[in-house]
């Protein structure tokens, strides 16, 4: 799964990795990003050849619900069953988006310590998460957009910490994902694997573990508390 990341780059790096079109979108860089906070994401516009940066929540809220309190529970979607699943299939079809990031956290148990680690691509590179977005309406008339992201099976190296990992597109597949024309979820579904490029991972310190820091502390390297066997 995926309940913590890091996105560190300011706004323009952000829009011109992405060739976003230009927007009003503020963003400060972030290293310590939880579930129900606002998040940017990136959308192709449904009828012009351009990319949007927009803000959504993080922790999908399905058109249909009721109310808000289930967000905190989907801020991911399993990519094995999201295109079935009443909740995310409507926008494994027709919303589907990347949400940018430089990192993300796993927590590894190891006795009655919960070490955090953090998980970096190409050593901190910018990369996107694959991700849906969904709109609903509250009931006082006002709309909220909110995202989840695709989980996947683990890779080699996040296997010791974790089953489970978010799925990062690589770039050349972010056309076709993002594509509104393409309604054909199982096809897009093919997209939604394990990362097999250049990734690391490092323990860092429990002040991940707390929302309110956040600063670049919070995925500074550090000593694990017991390491030997971690990734034999």
């Amino acid at each position: 799964m995926c309940g913590r990341y890091r996105l560190s780059r300011r706004k323009q790096l952000i829009e011109e990795y992405f060739e976003t079109a230009p927007s009003d979108v503020e963003w400060s860089p972030r290293y310590n990003i939880a579930p129900t906070q606002t998040v940017p994401i990136v959308r192709q516009h449904a009828t012009r050849s351009v990319r949007q940066l927009s803000m959504v929540r993080w922790g999908l809220i399905p058109s249909w619900s009721d109310d808000a309190f289930s967000a905190a529970k989907m801020i991911n979607a399993r990519s094995e069953s999201a295109a079935t699943l009443p909740a995310f299939r409507d926008a494994m079809k027709s919303r589907r988006c990347v949400i940018p990031a430089d990192g993300f956290y796993e927590w590894k148990r190891n006795g009655k310590i919960k070490q955090p680690f953090c998980f970096e691509i190409d050593d901190g590179k910018l990369f996107a998460f694959a991700g849906i977005w969904e709109r609903w309406q509250d009931p006082t008339g006002q709309w909220i957009k909110s995202c989840s992201i695709l989980t996947t099976a683990a890779n080699a190296v996040m296997a010791p910490v974790h089953d489970r990992m978010p799925v990062i597109l690589d770039p050349d597949d972010y056309d076709l994902w993002l594509d509104p024309g393409m309604k054909d979820a199982t096809a897009v579904s093919e997209l939604l694997k394990p990362y097999g490029g250049k990734m690391r991972a490092y323990p860092v310190s429990s002040r991940v573990n707390h929302v309110a820091n956040d600063d670049a502390e919070c995925s500074a390297p550090v000593e694990a508390h017991v390491q030997e066997g971690l990734f034999s």
